[in-house]
């Protein structure tokens, strides 16, 4: 059907009318035809005119509501065709790029069946369950790569999604490929619109029959193409006609040239387009953390399930609120996805468009039966089918960007009107190349401007090409008055992360990983085990750490001190060998805490915001096209005593900044180094140079020496350590030098998630596992781990501005670390005639550890120590040891080990010392 069969109540022009005008192309069929499609050229040998949807969220911006609700509408017509019980059996397939979000939209509308989409981003350690060619694309190869392999492997109804149905050589292709693996008796073929010739609607049938297979296709509309004979040439030579010209503009002095796409063609009514304008006023990038939940896949690529569509549905509201409290004023507003990654920016849109607009539903009503639904106020196809915004209010519309280069041409009859061109940051296994955001610059049409853009990407495009001159970001920055950005964490099936093999590496490519980063492995590697969380391991929530440790509380590994210390003395067994038994505290040591607690949650508060800005500063911003990015460190503290740490510094990062920092606690154990195996999950899952480590306070600097070690054999990491307190002058990042009372230094497991003190044994522990600890779960009711927590977090707004004061100082401030507290360990070790360091214990909290876990010989105290060393005395007292004061101490308390008698006194090594 061509363009004089539309309606003409008023002056619409068909965004196929410049194609039509000048190639002699048609639509022949339904009248909703053109309300769905238009028409563009591309530099294509197979075909050189392109179907531009309106509706499917790619090319054109569109409101989300009427991208997903097309979606959604198939999606119910297909389970009125299967009815439910074959519904419920059913897979859903979506095509890669374009047909992502669809697909995934097609599966909301069924709502029984998971759904898998295809894709071009092969991932290390997941085996290819299939893959197919796409016959006139100008990127063929698809890959299926589901977590579940059981997910191909029914044999209920395989529904396929595409944008568009034209030869049906494609979906011939996918089932040809998948039914001889996988063979089934129904395939349903679904697309917004069915454009085959009748000898390819022939071929199809004749093609189910020889494979003893009912195909049904369920379609918004049905027509064709009528193309003259010599459409590919001609369309070539127009494309060539009017190629892209580069030109070279400077952005403002100062700064680099960059570079404009001009698409310089004359229109039938004699007005060319100019050059894509450029403003003068460049918007700044400010990241947002949407607070996505963890281990939800980010799309379909390795499978989507019901149950995850429901943990979705449950969290974008919030998420949607994040963005929506940044984008206050703003009228038009541009939700861009990034390629494959369609369907969550789709959902975010659509959730934002709700509480933005006042419209409730994406600006449009959802359709029952997959018809389009195009309201009143331009949702014909004015301005290449995008719909107006509500009277006098704001409106999200919703693209993606593409791989697929497209002639823009600037004319109200054209579908592609502009095209903003920039480098691939993901990093592409087929290498790198140019990308493209349609109609996202407003070109001629001032009114098709976006005065806000909220670009979606994965983390695995978090790349610094995105952040580059000429990219993404620099290309957006021009074009709009505010830019939000916005990473959705790139999910990693465990069948990867079970390969041993770097999946999803933030920041990096895998050939980088392995090469640059990962720690050399002292065994064969076959798999590397995934972090454990709350509340299935630990008392802290899912979000707040990660635990890499295996769960060993099936197992007895405890043992009374004096057996425990006998063991390790008399056969040089090692102290992370066996567990202490766990210190169940009396009603007046609980009293203690609690005191403890109440008056020093300030202090904490300040010492934890302190280090926290501290690490932030210190870490190198992204550097960007459009200024710094904020620092996205990874926090990893040492178990157990650093992890109460990491949480609230991730706690004081979320407060204050917005940002959601990583969080994992791995061990270490003194004469024996960190967990490697720990160490190359981190270096496969996030840059080692963004890892910070984290524990509590400083003694004398022992572990900090043995991290630093530890490490010399692992390029990329940084040995330094970030702690809460550092009265030994160990370290160069700290919130304090004070030695005082950190409530969490009083108690055991119930002030650190439940969880023990870490353990190493070669009968428990293989080359590719996680050290051990356990989790104490009857202890439950005497935890005071999220009380901690919750305290210190809630002083974090009254201490704000001496915190701004202390990072200043700091910052000003020689923090090269003296190692003042090594060497009063020495003077301390000598005169009381122990003459080994390792049984001098320095600071509140090694002191308390020493009462708590060890044999103590006496308690030495800073005359006139004040309410600090409470606990500590009572300590004392209940296990009899002496409590002497002494001048001259740089810490507030030193604790001794027995340094004749005692059977816990072990060397550097971790092993016995001789008496």
């Amino acid at each position: 059907m061509a363009k004089h069969t539309m309606k003409e109540t008023e002056r619409v022009v068909w965004t196929g009318e410049w194609v039509a005008d000048r190639l002699g192309v048609s639509l022949t069929g339904e009248d909703a035809l053109p309300e769905l499609l238009g028409l563009a050229l591309r530099r294509n040998p197979k075909r050189a005119h392109l179907l531009v949807s309106n509706v499917l969220g790619k090319h054109v911006p569109q409101r989300p509501g009427v991208v997903h609700g097309a979606g959604l509408g198939l999606g119910r017509r297909v389970r009125e065709l299967l009815g439910d019980a074959d519904a419920a059996r059913s897979v859903v397939v979506g095509y890669a790029e374009t047909a992502t979000g669809l697909g995934h939209s097609v599966a909301d509308g069924l709502a029984l069946a998971p759904y898998l989409h295809s894709t071009r981003r092969p991932v290390a350690g997941v085996e290819r369950a299939g893959g197919f060619e796409e016959e006139h694309s100008h990127a063929t190869s698809h890959l299926l790569l589901p977590e579940d392999r059981e997910l191909l492997s029914g044999d209920g109804p395989m529904v396929l999604v595409d944008d568009e149905f034209s030869t049906g050589r494609t979906v011939l292709n996918t089932i040809k490929a998948l039914h001889a693996r996988f063979p089934r008796a129904r395939y349903v073929v679904v697309a917004l619109v069915d454009m085959r010739s009748e000898g390819d609607r022939r071929h199809l049938e004749e093609f189910a029959a020889e494979l003893g297979a009912r195909v049904d296709l369920v379609a918004m509309a049905a027509g064709g193409v009528r193309l003259p004979a010599d459409v590919l040439e001609r369309g070539q030579e127009l494309v060539a006609a009017h190629e892209t010209a580069v030109v070279e503009r400077p952005e403002h002095p100062g700064r680099a040239h960059e570079r404009v796409v001009a698409e310089h063609v004359a229109s039938e009514l004699g007005s060319g387009s100019g050059p894509v304008p450029v403003s003068s006023r460049r918007a700044d990038v400010e990241r947002v953390a949407l607070g996505w939940p963890d281990g939800l896949p980010d799309g379909g690529r390795h499978g989507f399930t019901p149950e995850h569509r429901e943990r979705l549905e449950d969290r974008l509201p919030a998420m949607a609120a994040r963005l929506a409290e940044r984008l206050d004023g703003a009228r038009r507003i541009l939700v861009l996805g990034n390629e494959e990654l369609m369907y969550t920016p789709l959902r975010l849109a659509e959730a934002l468009d709700a509480q933005v607009s006042g419209a409730g539903g994406g600006g449009a009503p959802e359709p029952s039966d997959g018809a389009v639904v195009l309201t009143a106020g331009g949702a014909t196809p004015v301005r290449a089918g995008e719909q107006d915004p509500p009277v006098g209010g704001a409106a999200v519309y919703f693209s993606t960007t593409t791989r697929s280069p497209v002639l823009a041409v600037d004319d109200p009859g054209y579908a592609i009107r502009t095209r903003l061109s920039f480098p691939a940051h993901d990093r592409p296994a087929d290498g790198p190349g140019e990308r493209y955001a349609y109609n996202v610059a407003a070109g001629a049409d001032r009114t098709r401007r976006f005065d806000a853009v909220v670009a979606v990407v994965d983390s695995h495009g978090d790349l610094p090409e995105l952040y580059a001159d000429g990219g993404l970001l620099d290309r957006l920055a021009a074009q709009t008055d505010r830019l939000l950005l916005t990473v959705i964490p790139s999910y990693s099936p465990s069948s990867a992360s079970q390969s041993g093999v770097p999946t999803e590496p933030v920041g990096r490519t895998a050939d980088e990983t392995a090469v640059s980063h990962t720690p050399q492995r002292q065994a064969p590697s076959m798999s590397l085990p995934e972090p454990l969380r709350g509340p299935a391991f630990s008392s802290y929530t899912a979000d707040e750490v990660g635990w890499l440790l295996q769960d060993m509380s099936g197992l007895t590994l405890e043992a009374p001190t004096e057996e425990r210390e006998e063991a390790i003395q008399r056969g040089g067994a090692h102290y992370a060998e066996s567990l202490p038994v766990e210190y169940q505290p009396s009603e007046e040591y609980q009293a203690l805490f609690h005191s403890a607690l109440r008056s020093s949650a300030s202090r904490i508060a300040r010492a934890v915001g302190a280090v926290t800005e501290t690490v932030l500063a210190e870490r190198t911003p992204r550097r960007t096209g459009t200024g710094d990015q904020p620092p996205r460190p990874v926090l990893v503290s040492l178990a157990r005593a650093g992890t109460p740490v990491g949480v609230l510094m991730r706690r004081w990062a979320l407060h204050t900044h917005g940002l959601e920092l990583p969080h994992y606690a791995v061990s270490i154990v003194r004469g024996r180094g960190i967990d490697t195996t720990a160490l190359r999950w981190l270096a496969a899952h996030h840059d080692p140079a963004d890892i910070v480590f984290v524990d509590g306070w400083t003694g004398k600097g022992a572990i900090t020496r043995e991290l630093a070690q530890a490490l010399e054999g692992f390029p990329g990491f940084d040995p330094r350590i970030a702690v809460l307190a550092d009265p030994g002058g160990c370290v160069e990042t700290y919130g304090t030098r004070d030695d005082f009372l950190i409530p969490s230094a009083c108690l055991n497991s119930t002030v650190s998630g439940l969880i023990s003190r870490t353990v190493l044994r070669d009968d428990l522990v293989g080359p590719d596992e996680f050290h051990g600890a356990k989790f104490y779960r009857e202890l439950a009711g005497t935890d005071m781990s999220r009380a901690f927590l919750d305290a210190v977090s809630a002083r974090f707004g009254e201490v704000a501005e001496a915190v701004a004061t202390d990072v200043k100082e700091l910052a000003a401030t020689d923090r090269t670390p003296t190692w003042e507290g090594w060497a009063a360990v020495e003077r301390i070790s000598a005169e009381y005639g122990i003459h080994d360091v390792n049984l001098v214990k320095p600071g509140v909290g090694e002191t308390t550890r020493v009462l708590l876990r060890r044999v103590p010989w006496k308690i030495l105290a800073q005359r006139g120590a004040g309410a600090d060393l409470d606990h500590v005395r009572l300590l004392a007292e209940q296990r009899g040891v002496p409590v002497e004061e002494v001048d001259e101490l740089p810490y507030t308390c030193v604790g001794l080990i027995h340094p004749r008698f005692t059977r816990g006194a072990t060397g550097a090594d971790g092993t016995a010392v001789a008496t």
